[in-house]
């Protein structure tokens, strides 16, 4: 009964702790309160517009951001044959849990007279960081209890609000989709986790593996985030910054589609494509152009970035994966090293190169908003000159393109060194027995953890032989058909 309750136990507290932060330090932000005098009626009769409000630029992304992170992240997951429930149900479990923490972890270092607002934006970033946690469940999907996952996000969101107030915080490291902060986080410490609990039985277990209609429900989890990657990579930019992140993303996404195809290919003995190639590969290029989606890369260098990152990803899933999981002790359940792991480093590494590029000849003086340090220092008559024309540029620190971009490269071996390290230290906390960690017979199975209604079972002979290499494919003996049979018999009694 105790290891029964022990998950409902920990939830539970989990959310009175939530409940109880969020009453002494959440307050909502300027824009949404309704005390604020600037939205009330007899203000707009003085010229103001007491109706404008930010959630009108945010609010259609927002709930673009949610698609992906619920259905898309849920469904890319329920590839296994029989951990479906899991990879939906505990998908939007641990996405709840990382968004109402990650509300703190990530405003902590801007509060307000001591509380912290909330507004339509600490929403999307929230639920940004929540993308960390499902892509490291991602590598250990099927390994980990319940207990196990819940105690795994409250510790990497944690980390993770850290790392990130030191690369965009301190750094001022541009990252407008994440690549950095996000997707290579999230990859890295759940490797270093999965390296850390690694078992001999996590390889070629029998419930590992998919079937036909389980692979068909993780490509709607890749529709979906193919779909709205666009809007996850412009969501916290306006204007042209915007713009510019959905065309470069979108223009990404479909090189990628079509090198992933060709590459998969091309690989393949025989020609053929490969369902695990297109489910992930195809949507590499979303992570590969994330750092960059917001700058000057030209539609060309979009569809260059998109198109390596599919290849990339291919050659990782065909040659990288399996030798990690036999040399190296990193059994990587769905290969988020090839879809957000390697395309995350790969981002960063393009950055510093367009980075190292930007001037005021091909960005003007949004140059000093995408980059913010970049902006001259204050009283300096050059800020002066800028201000004159456009007053919202906020001095920085005069630093040069190639000094930004050397920041780029900072931020990604600070991120690679705080999520591996991260993780090999969550990993050895999820070994304490009292987490309950699967045995054999649990791994990559819905049964102990969830009510699943009973299969029936059928002993009906398959017309296609999909077991011998040989015959596979072919029709077998009309004569042996099952349907034939039960004819024959039934009517040899007349």
């Amino acid at each position: 009964m105790w290891k029964r309750g022990k998950f409902s136990l920990l939830v539970i507290l989990i959310e009175i702790a939530f409940i109880i932060v969020y009453g002494c330090v959440v307050v909502y932000d300027p824009d949404a309160n309704a005390s604020n005098p600037s939205h009330s009626i007899s203000e707009s009769l003085n010229g103001s517009n007491y109706r404008e409000n930010m959630l009108e630029d945010y609010y259609p992304l927002f709930q673009d951001v949610s698609v992906m992170i619920f259905i898309g992240f849920g469904f890319l997951m329920t590839f296994l044959k029989k951990y479906g429930y899991s990879a939906v149900g505990l998908n939007m479990l641990l996405a709840c849990i990382a968004v109402q923490w990650g509300i703190i972890m990530q405003n902590v270092w801007h509060t307000h007279h001591g509380k912290l607002y909330i507004n339509v934006y600490s929403l999307i970033n929230a639920e940004f960081g929540s993308a960390t946690v499902l892509i490291s469940y991602g590598a250990l999907l099927g390994k980990l209890s319940p207990i196990q996952l819940v105690v795994m996000c409250m510790i990497e969101i944690t980390i993770f609000g850290c790392n990130e107030h030191l690369g965009v915080g301190i750094y001022k490291t541009a990252d407008i989709g994440g690549s950095i902060f996000l997707h290579t986080f999230g990859a890295y410490f759940g490797l270093a986790v999965t390296f850390v609990l690694y078992r001999k039985e996590f390889r070629e277990h029998p419930k590992e593996g998919a079937v036909y209609h389980s692979d068909i429900f993780a490509m709607i989890g890749t529709i979906y985030l193919w779909l709205f990657w666009p809007s996850f990579n412009s969501a916290l930019g306006l204007g042209d910054d915007r713009h510019r992140a959905v065309i470069n993303t979108y223009l990404s996404l479909s090189s990628c589609v079509l090198i992933s195809f060709a590459t998969s290919s091309l690989v393949d003995g025989k020609n053929r494509f490969n369902m695990v190639h297109v489910q992930n590969a195809t949507i590499a290029g979303g992570v590969a152009i994330g750092t960059t989606a917001n700058m000057m890369t030209h539609p060309y260098g979009a569809m260059i970035i998109g198109g390596l990152a599919g290849f990339i990803s291919v050659m990782g899933y065909h040659f990288l994966t399996p030798f990690l999981a036999k040399y190296c002790r990193i059994h990587d359940t769905c290969g988020v090293n090839n879809l957000h792991g390697m395309p995350g480093i790969y981002a960063a590494l393009v950055s510093a190169i367009v980075v190292s590029l930007a001037s005021e000849d091909n960005y003007g003086y949004s140059l000093y908003e995408i980059f913010g340090y970049m902006s001259p220092a204050a009283n300096s008559s050059k800020l002066a000159e800028i201000q004159s024309q456009f007053q919202e540029i906020d001095p920085g620190k005069g630093r040069t393109a190639s000094l930004q971009a050397g920041f780029q490269l900072i931020a990604l071996v600070t991120t690679l060194a705080v999520s591996i390290g991260g993780g090999l230290v969550t990993g050895f906390i999820l070994k304490l027995p009292f987490l309950d960690s699967p045995n054999y017979d649990q791994l990559y199975e819905d049964g102990e953890f969830w009510e699943v209604p009973e299969e029936e079972e059928h002993e009906v002979q398959p017309y296609f032989n999909r077991k011998d290499d040989d015959t596979k494919g072919k029709l077998l003996n009309p004569l042996n058909s099952p349907t034939l049979q039960r004819f024959t018999r039934k009517f040899s009694q007349y």
